[in-house]
């Protein structure tokens, strides 16, 4: 599998070598897989401990807190880390690498502590906003200490991504997962069992890898070259701002249409559910195992990210189409086995981890794996327009989504109450994948009929594990004997793949030698 190599860098120390070297899209994957079974595996056994813990009502003030660091972060600071992914390649090979991080960094810092500043100031405003109750000020003080280290947490993981160190990122969430475990558990068991534990822990997770990671740009920071050439403001920032304003714009979509169903819950639901805070601890409760499976899906699509970009640069625009439509088919049809295996293994989950507290959140669980499926999906889809530099392509179908999940609560919570939001949710996913794929083929990424069928593998999980797991069975048939599913390019990147896999472990040769 070709990839686009950087030029070296002279005689960096061998900590900075580290921190600057790139990996290759074979590597990225495989590398992410690894660390990422131990993540999700910690980030799991901590989900579930939380619901074990705390009620209904504490999960559900967690919940929206944790939906409002999601919705506030990006927000602050104008999305400029969200466009890493597309320049900071650009600005490395135009030596000027330096000034684009000083700038950007001075930018988002200044940002970020005058946005604290701001929360802490409108806490009971804010408390009404989010709590449904102005009685929540200090969980909002909390808030306003844990969103400048989640700031600072993605501004790291963005640039290091962007960078391809994928060592160094996947090492930061795993950083990241194990001390929210570990705080969270040592503030919920000897200091409060409560959300305000839960935030100041996340908070402080977070924090630990923004060090780290500035740490380790610190030690490497003389491994990157002298400008060479002068980087004007109006030269950055002109380049800078569209791309990262319509990301900006596009963060908020997606992060209200993530969140908009439970600020429903909490501002509409009247009497359909009891406690609305407790709806949405029984709505968390559902969306443990499926979140997992969304954000290994959003962590693959930002880590491929830089390759298709490195690809569209050297104008194999024909190359990314291929490269990136391979990876929904593969993406989907392995996001739906997961999703699987979860239904099948539910009961054992809610029963015996769960102590069975969350009966709503089990009923509506294969609905909530089949519309976070959709929505990793579409998160990876994007990238198309990403390279492309249509990103406000992307507003028009969350845009399209969040009116569509909006108008259907209104109409089904008040009658239907859960069910009603997870099916509303479910549509509107579906919507928002369709519209982003349709918007990235007039920009000209190519389909085929292999990607629709696959897309539409998910809604079998709603059948049940036996008859979804048959469906999947036979779809593996299909792409391993007929050509239907997967193109015969698309078996040759494959094969050319693997084969690139084993001559990098020396296996081929080894084979070799014994054969001989």
């Amino acid at each position: 599998m070709a990839t686009c190599e950087l030029p070296a860098i002279e005689e960096p120390t061998s900590a900075a070598r580290d921190a600057l070297r790139t990996d290759t899209l074979a590597e990225s994957v495989l590398i992410f897989l690894v660390l990422a079974v131990v993540q999700r595996l910690v980030g799991l056994v901590r989900a579930v401990l939380f619901c074990r813990w705390l009620d209904a009502e504490q999960l559900g003030r967690w919940d929206m807190a944790f939906g409002f660091l999601v919705l506030a972060a990006p927000l602050i600071v104008l999305a400029v880390p969200g466009a890493f992914g597309r320049y900071v390649e650009h600005y490395r090979q135009k030596g000027q690498l330096r000034t684009f991080l000083r700038r950007t960094l001075a930018l988002c810092g200044g940002l970020t502590l005058a946005a604290a500043a701001a929360i802490y100031l409108a806490r009971p405003w804010l408390s009404t906003l989010i709590f449904g109750s102005p009685d929540h000020a200090a969980l909002v003080a909390a808030l306003a200490l844990s969103v400048v280290a989640v700031v600072a947490f993605n501004f790291s993981t963005e640039l290091f991504t962007a960078l391809r160190n994928v060592r160094l990122v996947s090492t930061l969430h795993l950083i990241n997962s194990i001390a929210f475990a570990v705080f969270g558990t040592a503030l919920v068991l000897g200091w409060r069992d409560g959300a305000e534990s839960v935030v100041l822990a996340y908070g402080g997770a977070c924090l630990l890898g923004a060090s780290v990671a500035m740490a380790y740009l610190g030690r490497s920071w003389n491994a990157i070259p002298e400008d060479a050439a002068c980087l004007t403001h109006r030269a950055l920032w002109s380049k800078l701002v569209p791309l990262a304003g319509w990301i900006w714009t596009t963060s908020l979509l997606v992060n209200l249409f993530d969140v908009a169903d439970r600020y429903m819950i909490v501002h509409c639901s009247g009497t359909a559910g009891g406690d609305p805070l407790a709806m949405v601890g029984e709505y968390h409760s559902s969306r443990v195992l499926p979140l997992l499976l969304a954000s290994a899906a959003m962590t693959l699509g930002a880590m491929i990210t830089p390759h298709l970009a490195c690809d569209w640069e050297a104008g194999r625009r024909e190359r990314v189409s291929l490269r990136l439509n391979l990876f929904v088919k593969l993406l989907c049809y392995a996001l739906t086995c997961g999703a699987v295996a979860v239904v099948a293994a539910a009961p054992l989950l809610f029963g015996a981890a769960l102590r069975g507290k969350f009966a709503g959140g089990l009923a509506v669980l294969p609905w909530t794996l089949t519309y976070c499926t959709w929505f990793g999906l579409s998160m990876v889809a994007l990238n198309y327009l990403w390279c492309a530099e249509r990103a406000r392509w992307a507003s028009v179908g969350l845009l399209a989504g969040l009116s569509i999940n909006v108008a259907l609560n209104a109409l089904l919570l008040p009658t239907m109450g859960l069910e009603g939001v997870v099916l509303a949710k479910c549509i509107a996913n579906f919507v928002v994948l369709l519209t982003v794929l349709q918007l990235a083929r007039r920009s000209g990424f190519r389909t085929d009929r292999g990607t629709w069928i696959l897309l539409a593998a998910p809604a079998a999980i709603a059948l049940g594990p036996a008859i979804a797991a048959l469906v999947l069975a036979a779809i593996a048939l299909e792409a391993v004997v007929f050509d239907r599913l997967l193109r015969p390019e698309e078996k040759q990147l494959l094969a050319a793949g693997a084969r690139q896999y084993l001559r990098r472990w020396g296996i081929t040769a080894m084979t070799a030698q014994r054969t001989g």
